[in-house]
C-alpha cells in the first residue's frame, strides 16, 4: 500500500535531480567586442563564474590594447615606428620575442615573409581612398635592403641593417595579440574561449564538450562558406586576395605582396594555417600564400604542428596531409 506514494515521492526526487544537474551545468557565455589593431576583436568566453569571465575578457582586452601601442604603425610613438626611425634599440620583451618569430619564419619561407615592407606597403597605400600602382624604379628603392636578414635581433637590442627599412608586423602582430589574450584568459582559469581578431582566431578547450566549427570564407562568392575546421585548443587564419584590393582595368591589386617583386602574389586566392599559435599562424598563411599553391602547402607540411589548406588561382585545392580529420568541404 505504500508501493504508489514512493514511486511518486521517487519520481519527484528524480526530476529535482535532473533540473539540478542541468541548471549547475549550465553555462554564461559572455561575448564582447572593441576595435583594436585596425579591426573589430572579439572574445567569447564561457564559465560557470560571470564575475570571472567578466574580469578576464576586460583584462585580455586591456592587454590587446597594450600591444597595439608597442606594434601599430598608424601610433607615431609606437615602438615600431621609433625603431623603424632608429637604426637600432632597445625593445620590450614582446616586441623582441615577435620580431624573433617573425625572422624565424621568414627564413623557413626564403623570405616570402617579410616584416619589412613598410616601404612598399605606404608606396601602393592599399588602404586609402587613392592606392598607387607604382613604377618598376618606386618598387626596387621600396625593396631595397629586405630579406631574412634584414634585422639583427640580440636580447631586446634590434639592429636595422639597412638604415631606410620601415618595419610593418600587419602579417603577425594580430595574431600574437590574440596569443596574449588568450594566455590572459587561460590564466585567469577560463577554460572555454574564442579569441577574433578580423579573423586571426584562437580556441580555448571546448564549446559546450565539442569542438568549435569555424566557417572559412569562400574567396570569390562573397557571404559564402567553402569549408568549416572543427577544432579545439588550436589557432587558425585565413589569408586571401579578397580581403583588401584595389580594381583597374580587371586586375585585382591586394595587400599580400610578393618580396621578390614587390607586387602582389598571383598564385593563390586564399591560404588557410592551423596551428597551435596565431602569430605562427598569422606568418604562415602570409607566407604560403606568397609561394603559391606548390611551394606553399611544401611550407606547411614542413612545419611541426601545423596544417591548413590552399585556394589556387585557378580555383583548385590543395590540402596538408593531417586536416582531412577535422575538415568539411562545402
Amino acid at each position: 500500500m505504500f508501493s504508489r506514494p514512493w514511486a511518486l515521492i521517487l519520481l519527484v526526487l528524480l526530476v529535482a535531480l535532473v533540473f539540478w544537474q542541468r541548471f549547475s551545468t549550465e553555462k554564461s557565455q559572455l561575448s564582447r567586442t572593441a576595435l583594436l589593431m585596425g579591426t573589430l576583436v572579439e572574445i567569447q568566453a564561457n564559465g560557470d563564474d560571470r564575475e570571472l569571465l567578466e574580469t578576464a575578457v576586460t583584462d585580455a582586452i586591456a592587454e590587446m590594447s597594450r600591444l597595439e601601442q608597442l606594434f601599430s604603425t598608424h601610433i607615431p610613438q609606437s615602438e615600431i615606428n621609433r625603431l623603424s626611425d632608429a637604426g637600432t634599440l632597445q625593445v620590450s620583451i614582446e616586441t623582441a620575442e615577435l620580431l624573433t618569430l617573425g625572422q624565424q619564419i621568414a627564413r623557413s619561407s626564403q623570405g616570402a615573409f617579410d616584416m619589412c615592407l613598410g616601404n612598399l606597403k605606404r608606396l601602393w597605400d592599399i588602404e586609402s581612398q587613392a592606392p598607387k600602382t607604382p613604377s618598376e624604379k618606386e618598387l626596387r628603392e621600396a625593396l631595397r635592403g629586405i630579406g631574412p636578414e634584414s634585422l639583427q635581433i640580440e636580447g631586446r637590442q634590434v639592429t636595422k641593417q639597412t638604415e631606410s627599412l620601415r618595419i610593418d608586423l600587419g602579417g603577425i602582430a594580430k595574431g600574437y595579440a590574440v596569443d596574449r589574450a588568450v594566455e590572459i584568459l587561460r590564466a585567469a582559469g577560463v577554460l572555454s574561449a574564442a579569441v577574433n581578431a578580423g579573423g586571426d582566431i584562437r580556441l580555448l578547450g571546448y564549446r559546450q564538450g565539442q569542438p568549435w566549427r569555424i566557417g572559412i570564407q569562400h574567396p570569390r562568392q562573397n557571404g559564402e562558406v567553402i569549408a568549416t575546421l572543427m577544432l579545439q585548443d588550436r589557432a587558425v587564419v585565413t589569408s586571401g586576395d579578397y580581403e583588401r584590393y584595389f580594381e583597374v582595368e580587371g586586375t585585382r591589386y591586394h595587400h599580400l605582396f610578393d618580396p621578390q617583386t614587390g607586387r602582389p602574389a598571383r598564385g593563390c586566392q586564399s591560404v588557410t594555417v592551423v596551428a597551435a599559435d596565431a602569430a605562427s599562424a598569422d606568418a604562415l598563411a602570409t607566407a604560403a600564400f606568397v609561394l603559391g599553391p606548390q611551394k606553399g602547402l611544401a611550407l606547411l607540411e614542413q612545419m611541426p604542428e601545423v596544417e591548413g589548406f590552399l585556394i589556387a588561382a585557378d580555383g583548385s585545392r590543395l590540402t596538408t596531409s593531417g586536416l582531412e580529420d577535422f575538415l568539411e568541404w562545402h
